[in-house]
């Protein structure tokens, strides 16, 4: 099962192939790699008019090419949630849009949980979801190990309409922070973790998902509150199936709930291609009908 979310109207995918995705995104139309699209193209991605193209180099990384000059940032928006996009290093933009799919899940979450939710979003990035889960009435606690990431989710969530009020901002590595939470007998109702397949942390410690990820999850499950709303795990890494995350949740998570895993992706403008993008898990505690 392939969860999209058909909502956005400033951003479009509107074609793919030979390795590429081609996607509008508010006024301007970035060409970008993609290692799930190994499809042929219906005609070379090149030959469409697209004002900025991410190539990656042989030696690895890669550069950004320029065919019109382009703001330093710009604005998408949605649903009533502003989003910056600014073309950055190793191909990205600041923003996951078939987070989505997980955003408008979390909201009804915490819509219906009619109580006060206290949110722990780790390895939050620029703060999509924690802007989505504020905009619910969520308290969101925001860590990540990256100081311009966070302040970026400041700046989203003020362009969304919201204060910093409601957010605990946190730059620090997320396992560090969890553990000290754990020394404070903090409790959530609901975590949220995007960690990456790969990293290194500031004195040299190695993170590989595979190896990690059980132990991390399980670690978090002691942050929760006795009857917790949900515990949403994503993860970009190819290869890595909806089961996996499953089978995760469904043993470090020793409560009673329940538990969805599967892809999720993005609807294109080709009628026969949905894009896929990750996998997502869900544990759905006290309130499971959310």
């Amino acid at each position: 099962m392939i969860r999209v979310n058909t909502e956005w109207k400033d951003y479009t995918v509107l074609a793919t192939g030979d390795g590429e995705k081609l996607e509008k995104w508010g006024d301007y139309t970035l060409l970008r790699p993609d290692p799930q699209v190994i499809w042929k193209a219906v005609k070379p991605l090149s030959e469409y008019d697209y004002d900025a193209r991410y190539v990656r180099s042989e030696t690895g990384g890669g550069h950004w090419e320029y065919r019109k000059k382009l703001p330093e940032d710009w604005i998408v928006k949605w649903r009533n949630l502003s989003f910056i996009i600014k073309p950055m290093g190793f191909k990205h933009t600041g923003l996951f849009p078939e987070q989505a799919a997980n955003w408008d899940k979390m909201i009804n979450l915490i819509n219906s949980a009619e109580k006060p939710v206290n949110v722990l979003n780790l390895f939050g990035y620029t703060g999509g979801a924690t802007v989505a889960c504020v905009s619910a009435g969520a308290n969101v606690c925001h860590v990540d190990a990256a100081k311009n990431m966070v302040e970026r989710c400041g700046e989203n969530l003020r362009l969304s309409g919201y204060n910093n009020a409601n957010v605990r901002f946190i730059v620090d590595d997320c396992k560090k922070f969890v553990l000290r939470e754990i020394k404070r007998e903090k409790k959530y109702d609901a975590i949220i973790m995007d960690p990456p397949s790969y990293g290194r942390g500031a004195s040299g410690e190695i993170w590989k998902l595979e190896n990690d990820l059980y132990d991390f999850v399980e670690l978090c499950e002691k942050l929760l509150v006795e009857k917790p709303l949900f515990v949403l795990i994503n993860s970009y890494t190819t290869g890595l199936q909806p089961q996996v995350l499953q089978n995760i949740l469904a043993r470090a998570i020793k409560r009673e709930g329940k538990i969805e895993a599967y892809e999720i992706g993005l609807p294109t403008n080709e009628k026969d291609v949905t894009l896929p993008c990750g996998a997502s898990g869900i544990y759905l505690g006290e309130n499971k009908n959310g």
